[in-house]
């Protein structure tokens, strides 16, 4: 059962203007960014590039990942590190996970003692297969209790267009998931919270992989029935997988599972859907990778989350077709008819076993509390 929160927590209180700094000014940095400044932020945004932080400072605009958006007159932005993480409270990181090790070895001297790390990345690094938290907490002379995760349904245009839409902040510590959550949310971007950061980050990573595959079969021409199927069974794959490693069933149906699941299979923003199609028209994955403008983790992370599946005995049909895909040794067409089992005997919907299906029943009675809350304008316990 997912950790509730006390009936009087200790909630923090964020002073307005608190200084944070945001790491990576693609497009859901500088989105993360401007949310941040929204909701009444002092922030400051590293871009790599000089150029890039001399259009965000100057134009208030991120032409190269945000087209047509106006960022906030109070946004500044810096391609100095050291000027970025100067008097932060709040740092939050938005390279690509396989960058990520080598950016916070950079940044380590200028982050603040007492700082919070929030990941907004979803994907695992390849060379370990560990989460972007476990990263952090590896580099950084920092305990978990200081370590956050933001996931959920985060297509970053839409968001930068101010079009409603809520995520999750997760961390082993829930006094520092309120603390980041009172930051992070305004008129049009709502904030729950949690303490399961292992489903709230496999989640982010998982559905990824999902999107892959419906992108492949939408690249294909396949239809709704195809991309329903794979994405309920892929639902399954996500939860057992989580739940392998220590997450609660609640979590992957909610706004970092099944949330974030919906909208990235369903949109043609998601960068994952996209290389799925591209895959699915017949063009090779190093083709893929040339087209896309910025990183597509499903990508990169189809590898090691299969060998961190195989590590727990767990099975992940759709995904293992995906990296068949990806490697050339399936045609993509193929990849609908075998959405469970080469077998052609009957399976169980569930792939848990009857010791752990009580999980089933929490998950679906978790999507029913998520739409009763949602019927009641929001109200409801801590949580997602």
């Amino acid at each position: 059962m997912t950790p509730r929160a006390p009936k009087n927590p200790k909630t923090p209180t964020i002073k307005p203007g608190t200084r944070v700094a945001v790491l990576g000014a693609g497009s859901w940095g500088t989105t993360f960014a401007k949310i941040l400044a929204d909701g009444g932020a002092d922030v400051v945004l590293w871009a790599r590039r000089p150029e890039l932080a001399r259009e965000i400072q100057e134009a208030k605009r991120n032409s190269d990942y945000l087209p047509g958006i106006n960022l906030p007159i109070s946004l500044r932005a810096t391609s100095r590190l050291d000027l970025a993480l100067a008097g932060a409270e709040q740092v939050f990181v938005s390279v690509p996970s396989q960058s990520l090790r080598e950016n916070l070895i950079t940044a380590e001297p200028h982050i603040g003692a007492n700082a919070i790390i929030v990941s907004l990345m979803k994907g695992v690094e390849r060379s370990t297969g560990l989460r972007m938290s476990e990263v952090i907490e590896q580099v950084l002379p920092i305990s978990t209790d200081r370590i956050a995760a933001i996931s959920g349904p985060n297509l970053a245009l839409e968001i930068a267009k101010e079009q409603p839409t809520a995520a999750v902040v997760s961390s082993t510590s829930l006094e520092t998931a309120q603390a980041v959550a009172l930051l992070a949310r305004n008129g049009y971007f709502r904030t729950f919270v949690n303490t399961d950061v292992i489903g709230t980050e496999f989640g982010g990573v998982l559905k990824n992989l999902i999107a892959v595959a419906i992108g492949i079969v939408d690249g294909v021409g396949y239809g709704e029935n195809t991309k329903a199927s794979i994405i309920t069974r892929g639902l399954v794959e996500m939860t057992d997988f989580a739940v392998a490693y220590g997450a609660h069933p609640e979590t992957l149906s909610g706004l970092a599972g099944l949330g974030d699941l919906i909208a990235t299979c369903q949109s043609p923003l998601s960068r994952n859907n996209t290389a799925g199609r591209l895959l699915g028209q017949g063009y090779s994955q190093a083709d893929v990778v040339k087209q896309m403008q910025q990183t597509t983790e499903g990508l990169a992370s189809v590898s090691p989350i299969l060998e961190l599946a195989k590590a727990k005995g767990v099975e992940m049909p759709i995904v293992e077709q995906v990296r068949q895909v990806l490697a050339g040794t399936l045609n993509p067409r193929d990849i609908a008819p075998h959405l469970t089992t080469d077998s052609d005997e009957p399976q169980g919907e569930r792939t848990l076993d009857d010791a752990q299906a009580h999980g089933s029943a929490a998950v679906w009675g978790s999507v029913k509390r998520a739409f009763d809350q949602l019927r009641h304008g929001g109200r409801g316990p801590l949580g997602d």
